[in-house]
């Protein structure tokens, strides 16, 4: 997929295209839908296929007051949206003069002239323009006017409810990430490194890793069953683990930490650089206060059985999914 970070990386031949226009906050089911149709027409017409972002999100500028925390920062987003099979993203920086531009000059100076768009495919909520006054009513209007096409999609439709960026943050918050899994088609996973000052060798013997504060959103607190990969490409380990997220109340420390005990560790090669990626599998409880450290370690230890049955019923199902080889 090739990345284009400005309209002025866009080379002056590239396209036609058929593009979709979104902030595609996790990618998830509901955008690779959109997507995918986008793919499949510009290939049955011999287009670019082209997925149009924004960063950062428009809420950060807009309302810069408003926290606003995000599924997948800009290189996971990328990464997930690589996956797609797209041909292009453009990440357009988003400014407050982007956000002067009226509905029909963002749709003639960029959609048409800049892309040369000949199809736009997009959800019937989307809005743009100057304060969002324009919906797709509009977008169909301009289209006629300038040239191309618009395609519009009711909402993806899972487990009785539309897949949506806000239904999988509202899952995370109160730590359901088995449902957030299935609206976005993976685990919801989390990237950073382990956390500084704890002066990490050439090896590392201690099967507890903390991670490096992190920005964007997490799960509610509590504890999860998780799987974490160590490293990045084929070099990656990747580890069964009971994760916990919290400030420790036992201890009386107002101390936050995302915290994973590897089950399955051995020792292995880790500084505070080492990328790590953190999949939420299953919750197992939230986060209490234990009368005594001793209380703590018995519940520690029903959370890691809990796991290891987990994991361990999960390594069955996919032997029993592989094919038989046939004598």
């Amino acid at each position: 997929m090739k990345i284009f970070r400005s309209l002025d990386e866009i080379p002056p031949d590239f396209g036609p295209t058929i593009a979709t226009i979104g902030n595609f906050d996790g990618v998830h089911r509901g955008h690779r839908w959109v997507i995918d149709q986008v793919r499949q027409r510009a290939h049955t017409l011999a287009l670019r296929s082209l997925a149009l972002t924004f960063d950062p999100h428009p809420v950060r500028v807009l309302r810069p007051d408003a926290p606003h925390s995000l599924i997948t920062p800009l290189p996971q987003k990328l990464d997930q949206l690589t996956a797609t099979g797209i041909d292009a993203t453009l990440v357009l920086p988003f400014t407050s003069e982007l956000a002067q531009l009226t509905a029909e000059q963002f749709a003639r100076e960029i959609l048409r002239d800049r892309l040369h768009v000949q199809e736009v495919h997009e959800g019937e909520t989307f809005r743009f323009g100057y304060q969002a006054s324009s919906d797709m009513q509009g977008l169909e209007a301009l289209g006629a006017q300038l040239g191309f096409t618009v395609y519009g999609y009711a909402p993806y439709l899972l487990r009785k409810g539309p897949v949506s960026s806000s239904r999988i943050r509202t899952l995370l918050a109160t730590g359901d990430v088995s449902r957030a899994r299935a609206l976005l088609g993976r685990p919801f996973t989390l990237c950073s490194h382990p956390v500084s000052g704890r002066g990490y060798g050439t090896r590392y013997t201690v099967p507890t890793i903390n991670l490096a504060p992190y920005p964007e959103l997490i799960p509610a607190h509590g504890v999860y069953i998780t799987s974490l990969a160590v490293g990045t490409g084929s070099a990656a380990e990747c580890f069964e683990a009971v994760t916990n997220i919290g400030n420790r109340p036992t201890f009386g420390a107002d101390s936050f930490t995302i915290e994973s005990h590897l089950l399955n560790f051995h020792p292995l090669s880790l500084t505070e650089h080492t990328t790590l990626e953190l999949a939420f599998l299953k919750r197992l409880r939230p986060e209490a206060r234990f009368p005594t450290p001793e209380a703590l370690r018995t519940q520690i230890g029903k959370d890691v059985r809990q796991a290891t049955d987990f994991f361990r019923l999960a390594n069955l199902s996919k032997k029993s999914d592989r094919p038989t080889r046939l004598p």
